[in-house]
């Protein structure tokens, strides 16, 4: 056998990245599968827009509160594993309840429940992948775990399943089925995941704890939180209304929307990697600076492009966003802060995203979507692109390659 430096496909790093690829892109499966499957429940259960944004709202609100909490405790128990396993399978068992729901009140009591679950999924995660990627892969990985993984399973593969067994058998029989691949993967987790990487110990036990406020005054750190106030004012605006925009206001066909969301799902899976990736080349700043502002153009197309074909080519295109969520989310973070408060301070970023753009921003948009029609809703989402985009401008770079570079020139990071 030949000696090689090149790390061998079925290496720790990989089969990790496998596994949590697989587990968050099921966590939006099961998120986006009520944005889908609205259309078929709204008249049975007399939903109106805004209790559709109240309903995205709550499952923000306990994922934003239930993430932030986990990301400190794993922080200080260490317990990250177990955390995950109890989270998959929780959520899994919330998701296919909602399919027991008899009204608007029980349909938004499982919902929270289920956000409760799937908050600590991201946070530690990304915890677990940062400690075992490479540097050079780092961004890569992280893309790959948050953007492409939603991407492919929730928003690409998510559509034509929960559509087409929807339109067959039923959407309550669509959430029935979720639990079983959380189950799967579950196990998965249990069996394959280690609290820690190869030759790497457990945290030696600190003497005093650490002040996470103090996070606050990293100043990428705090421009973190607002750029995910308003990126998750795009996104799930995006997410919860669009399937509903394009049935009855577009009056596209059931099959027209699920094409234009896997298009969607497309663009989610191939900008979830890339962006992240040429981040590792150019720089994590510069490329939320180049990416950024063009997903503003994703909602305003959905309500002009005529051609269903049009549509999905424009929204492929322009939907770049979702590769930028991974830098500002976990990479940019994880080259800011220590260690030992990583996964803490993950949590705070994306709850305070969750908090504004997921729990207030759906509301307001449903209730602007009942009271001046369902383009509000784009155009409001349009609006939370481009503020993120301003936000971006403060941020420090912290890429490994692109500060080598500029130390090497004399530069200033």
């Amino acid at each position: 056998m030949h000696t090689s430096t090149r790390r061998p496909i079925w290496s720790y790093e990989n089969r990790l990245l496998l596994i949590l690829f697989l587990t968050f892109g099921f966590v939006f499966f099961d998120r986006l599968a009520l944005s889908f499957l609205f259309p078929f429940m709204q008249d049975e259960l007399d939903l109106s827009q805004t209790q559709l944004g109240m309903i995205s709202s709550v499952l923000a609100l306990t994922w934003a509160l239930s993430g932030a909490l986990a990301g400190v405790w794993s922080d200080s128990r260490a317990k990250r594993k177990s955390l995950l396993v109890v989270a998959v399978l929780g959520f899994s068992i919330c998701s296919a309840l909602s399919g027991l729901v008899g009204g608007f009140i029980s349909l938004l009591v499982f919902r929270a429940l289920m956000g409760l679950a799937e908050g600590p999924v991201l946070p530690i995660s990304q915890s677990l992948m940062i400690q075992s990627s490479s540097p050079s892969r780092r961004g890569l990985n992280m893309g790959l775990l948050q953007g492409s993984s939603a991407g492919l399973i929730g928003a690409m593969i998510g559509p034509p399943v929960v559509i087409g067994l929807a339109t067959h058998y039923g959407w309550r029989l669509a959430f029935y089925v979720t639990v079983i691949p959380g189950i799967l993967l579950a196990l998965c987790i249990w069996r394959w995941v280690r609290e820690h990487p190869d030759g790497l110990p457990p945290p030696p036990a600190r003497s005093a704890p650490i002040n996470r406020w103090a996070l606050l005054r990293e100043r990428n750190v705090l421009l973190c939180m607002l750029i995910s106030c308003f990126f998750l004012t795009w996104f799930i605006i995006i997410i919860s209304f669009a399937p509903t925009f394009l049935v009855k206001y577009r009056q596209f066909s059931a099959s027209d929307m699920g094409f234009v969301m896997s298009c969607l799902g497309a663009a989610w899976v191939y900008w979830g990697f890339a962006v992240p990736a040429i981040s590792d080349r150019i720089g994590r700043k510069s490329a939320l600076l180049i990416f950024a502002p063009i997903a503003a153009l994703s909602p305003i197309a959905m309500i002009y492009t005529e051609s269903v074909t049009t549509l999905g080519l424009v929204v492929f295109l322009t939907y770049t966003r979702l590769g930028c969520f991974t830098l500002f989310m976990a990479t940019i973070p994880a080259e800011t802060v220590p260690p030992q408060v990583l996964a803490g301070a993950l949590g705070l970023i994306m709850g305070a995203g969750e908090l504004v753009g997921g729990f207030l921003a759906p509301t307001i948009a449903g209730f602007a979507a009942d009271q001046y029609g369902l383009p509000t809703a784009m155009w409001i989402a349009a609006g939370g692109a481009c503020i993120a985009g301003l936000l971006a401008l403060g941020l420090k770079e912290t890429a490994p390659l692109v500060l080598q570079r500029r130390a090497a020139a004399g530069g200033q990071p």
